[in-house]
């Protein structure tokens, strides 16, 4: 029988579920709710699915059951999958204060003969303190020594989130093929015409990918972003991170982090969710960054708000005659995006997923503090008048 454990939260927790289809997710909601409410800094959610299978030489049965990365129908799948689970624990952190919270969602497949050594050093690596697991969710993978031995909270899928501050039952547990598809990649046939046109078959990946971004303060806009991108990538990604230099109007500029610091971020954010893919993350100073001088380029990940860098790239690329990028656009985290088939986009509109909004958010938080201070160390009125 698993056995109360005194209320309490913890500063770092995982959570494991398995997914039986790439729809949206709804019955995580309680139990991403549940999580996030009892975590204090890092929460990483680790969704497992034999749609995530690593594909190799696709021969095997295991192999088959995985979705092609490069396909429209799933990249769109896995994008709003993302963005859902990661406004679900977003709000609930941010609605109790913690808008610094740090939250991963990591993909896995059940076939993945490095996956236990992976969660193994991922806990360790982290210093995970509790787990939080579906009640009833047999999840078809070996799990590591390390999860089996810590706290685990079974939650109900669905219903009513537990009560804010308490873990409830806490206890120790014992010890379709893919198919070729039609896409259209993006060409330039002047120098301000960027068209969709040259039909081409997809592969399942694409062995160098871009994209570029400021990854300040990194969130889980960008997150969703760097993760598409290796979701799509089988050898290389590369990732351009903008110079502080063009970031001096921001909005707290002051606030912004340090290029070495968003950097490191990206590359430690990408390790953890595709290991053994190769980064190459660079300053960006201008629009191109190594596209507009790598031929051997095949993709580049935009969101929709910058998708008219992606036409200058395109643009920049034909005219040294460089084989067109197939172009993928994150089209779940704009604010005013309409694909959105839940709740969220009223929070998302309130731009809630930025940077802008962190900086901001730190910025009154200090000057609280700097207020709080300047009171306590200010002289009472009697002190004055002594």
């Amino acid at each position: 029988m698993p056995a109360t454990v005194p209320t309490e939260t913890a500063g770092t927790a995982i959570l494991l579920a398995t997914l039986q289809n790439l729809d949206t997710p709804y019955f995580l909601a309680s139990v991403v709710h549940t999580a996030a409410t009892l975590t204090k800094h890092k929460l990483t959610i680790v969704l497992f699915s034999r749609f995530f299978n690593v594909q190799h030489q696709g021969l095997t049965y295991s192999e088959t059951l995985a979705v092609s990365h490069t396909a429209r129908s799933s990249w769109n799948d896995v994008q709003k999958l993302l963005t859902y689970v990661y406004v679900q624990a977003t709000k609930t952190a941010q609605e109790m204060g913690k808008v610094l919270m740090d939250i991963d969602i990591l993909l896995k497949g059940l076939n993945d003969d490095h996956l236990e050594a992976d969660l193994e050093s991922l806990v360790s690596e982290l210093g995970v303190e509790v787990v939080f697991r579906i009640s009833g969710d047999s999840i078809a993978t070996p799990l590591p020594p390390s999860i089996g031995a810590l706290r685990t909270a079974y939650l109900p899928a669905g219903g009513h989130p537990l009560s804010s501050g308490s873990y409830s039952m806490l206890s120790q547990p014992t010890s379709e093929t893919t198919t070729p598809v039609l896409s259209r990649t993006a060409t330039a046939k002047s120098g301000d015409d960027v068209t969709l046109s040259s039909i081409v078959e997809q592969p399942p990946f694409y062995p160098v990918v871009a994209l570029g971004g400021t990854f300040d303060h990194l969130h889980p806009g960008h997150k969703i972003l760097l993760s598409m991108g290796a979701w799509i990538a089988s050898e290389k990604l590369i990732v351009g991170v903008t110079s502080s230099n063009l970031l001096t109007k921001k909005p707290n500029a002051h606030l912004v982090e340090p290029l070495e610091v968003r950097m490191q971020n990206v590359r430690d954010f990408l390790n953890r969710f595709k290991k053994g893919l190769e980064l190459y993350i660079v300053e960006l100073n201008d629009v191109y960054g190594p596209t507009g001088w790598d031929p051997n380029v095949q993709a580049l990940v935009v969101s929709r708000e910058t998708i008219s860098g992606a036409k200058e790239i395109a643009t920049h690329r034909a005219a040294k005659d460089f084989p067109p990028l197939e172009l993928f656009v994150i089209d779940v985290i704009s604010a005013t995006n309409h694909n959105l088939d839940h709740e969220d986009a009223g929070w998302l509109k309130d731009m809630k997923l930025s940077s802008t909004f962190i900086r901001a958010w730190i910025a009154e938080r200090d000057a609280k503090e700097e207020g709080k201070l300047e009171e306590a160390e200010s002289p009472s009125v009697e002190g004055e008048k002594n």
